[in-house]
């Protein structure tokens, strides 16, 4: 049984990893956030110490560090805002605990660098979800990429549209340099997941580039990929709008819809025991994900050729 501490307890994300950690057979002692709408930790580990002071947390930490008697914490999860990863993964590495940390792992490709350092120091290490790599669809589609190879590249697209309501602007997920935009709040996942089926990415150009959606054409060793993502309700096709549905999810390979709306629901623990396996995700594998949407936040929109285009830019 393994130690938990978790940071950003009052998050969207938190409840996933809560029960990921009781699911593997560990305990959670201690949680962090500066929000105290919390009540959540009392479904899975109700005797969870829980601080609104990063400093009294930071504290409890190092205090259960020094006393030496099996109740240190071997892992802290991270579901903070997107900025706060780097900070936390670091506190979490120098208190002798490895790190587990939500997507995207940092914001710019040079704090992966400083990571590797401070993994280099302390002998921790750095896991992240990247939970796409562990879906049954997903992984069979890079067994029939594999066995594929040759020949042209395979045309693909991309369409993830999220609605949100108008909190979302408000919040830090509004702010890109919380969150990171569009393309690394709700894509950077999908990114990694098209490095991973399709191999080194090549060309990265943006079309489109606002503060609710984003498109542009990617273009990978095995693969042409022209991707759209949107938080705005009114992009979700009229017919599934109208059906009430908010949400749109789309990824074809040559024309054919790869099936994997379903599937989610135990990936983080999944994710987990990987992890507690020894065969996480680490700071590397990150790395293309993380420059793809760096650069696309730093890219200014040019204008498609035609058949770069997505289909919901034409016109």
């Amino acid at each position: 049984m393994k130690n938990f501490a978790l940071i950003g307890a009052a998050g969207y994300i938190a409840p996933r990893h809560m029960q990921a950690i009781k699911a593997t057979g560990n305990r959670l002692l201690a949680a962090f956030d500066p929000n105290d709408s919390v009540g959540v930790i009392d479904s899975h580990f109700p005797d969870a110490d829980f601080f609104t002071e990063f400093e009294r947390f930071d504290r409890h930490v190092d205090l259960r560090r020094r006393a030496g008697n099996g109740g240190q914490i071997d892992y802290v999860s991270i579901c903070s805002p997107n900025y706060l990863h780097d900070s936390h993964m670091r506190f979490a590495l120098r208190s002798g605990a490895h790190a587990i940390c939500e997507k995207p792992l940092v914001l710019n490709p040079w704090n992966i660098d400083g990571l590797l350092d401070i993994e280099r120091e302390t002998g921790k290490h750095v896991n992240t979800i990247l939970q796409l790599r562990l879906h049954p669809a997903i992984v069979a589609l890079r067994e029939r990429m594999q066995r594929k190879q040759g020949g042209g590249k395979h045309e693909v697209e991309l369409t993830y549209i999220t609605s949100r309501g108008h909190w979302y602007l408000q919040s830090w997920k509004g702010d890109p340099k919380k969150s990171g935009g569009i393309a690394t709040n709700i894509g950077v996942h999908f990114f990694d997941m098209l490095h991973y089926v399709f191999g080194a990415l090549q060309i990265n150009r943006v079309h489109l580039s606002t503060e609710t959606k984003a498109a542009g054409y990617l273009e990978y060793e095995h693969a042409r990929v022209r991707w759209f993502l949107s938080v705005d309700v009114e992009d979700v096709p009229a017919a599934q709008r109208e059906g009430g549905q908010r949400t749109y999810r789309s990824i074809t390979v040559d024309g054919a819809e790869i099936e994997f709306s379903g599937g989610f629901t135990d990936l983080h623990n999944r994710s987990y025991e990987e992890i507690l396996a020894g065969r996480g995700f680490g700071l590397e594998e990150n790395r293309t994900a993380i420059e793809t949407v760096a650069a696309i936040r730093s890219g200014k929109p040019v204008a498609s050729t035609g058949d770069d285009a997505h289909p919901f830019l034409k016109g």
